[in-house]
């Protein structure tokens, strides 16, 4: 969500069962404005919100110029004051597999899990790893699986980076029902393999990003209209 059209999509997300208080609503709306201030971000998008037992994370991503440079992540827990979170590695993504079960809601609680490691001698190793570093690792990966966003909502410049296209005003019906009009909102894996002969047909100022249609396995995503 975007936090200049906050209000409206947390209207839209409501109709789920799902939304904020008032109040919440009112500081997300006034300290997103300050942080993309205050660290001179782009656009600032309201990620969403992880329960917790304790509290809930409250997340937001700063964009720079460059829609697909390296997202900065940021958690609260009121939604008023707000921390920066470290990038994300594979190293955090590995230990934290290991970790189930819900969040504390307390940045600052240490898991235990044991590590086989294989040296001189073979011994099992307990790491202590804090439940932000699983934040970030979450994050992440619910990123990378279903951050999506639809054709044409950004363009690619002949330079490289990209940006919004401000002519976009959505998808005609005949489109949104087709996955091939929706891509992930990463860099592209899958695009890279593709030959000169599969690639003739695309516009690459449009067509720059992993489409759904041919995320494995097939058919696991699905495109579905009502009419309200």
């Amino acid at each position: 969500m975007d936090a200049e059209s906050l209000l409206l999509s947390l209207e839209l997300a409501a109709g789920s069962g799902l939304g904020l208080s008032p109040d919440r609503r009112a500081a997300l709306l006034t300290s997103l404005q300050l942080v993309k201030r205050d660290y001179r971000y782009d656009r600032v998008l309201f990620w969403g919100r992880i329960l917790g037992i304790v509290a809930d994370y409250y997340i937001a991503q700063g964009l720079s110029e460059d829609q697909l440079a390296p997202r900065k992540t940021l958690y609260s827990l009121n939604c008023i004051e707000w921390s920066l979170l470290p990038p994300a590695t594979e190293e955090r993504a590995t230990q934290m597999a290991m970790v189930k079960g819900r969040f504390m809601g307390d940045p600052s609680h240490e898991y235990e899990h044991t590590e086989f490691q294989k040296m001189t001698a073979e011994d099992d190793v307990v790491v202590q790893v804090k439940e932000e570093t699983r934040l970030v690792s979450v994050i992440d990966q619910i990123d990378k699986a279903v951050a999506i966003i639809p054709r044409g909502a950004l363009f690619k410049t002949p330079f490289g980076p990209v940006h919004v296209n401000r002519t976009f005003e959505g998808l005609p019906l005949s489109e949104a029902r087709k996955l091939s009009s929706y891509f992930h909102f990463r860099e592209p894996v899958g695009l890279k393999n593709k030959t000169l002969l599969e690639k003739a047909d695309l516009d690459p100022s449009l067509d720059f990003l992993d489409s759904l249609e041919h995320d494995i396995p097939k058919g696991h995503r699905c495109c579905a209209c009502w009419r309200g």
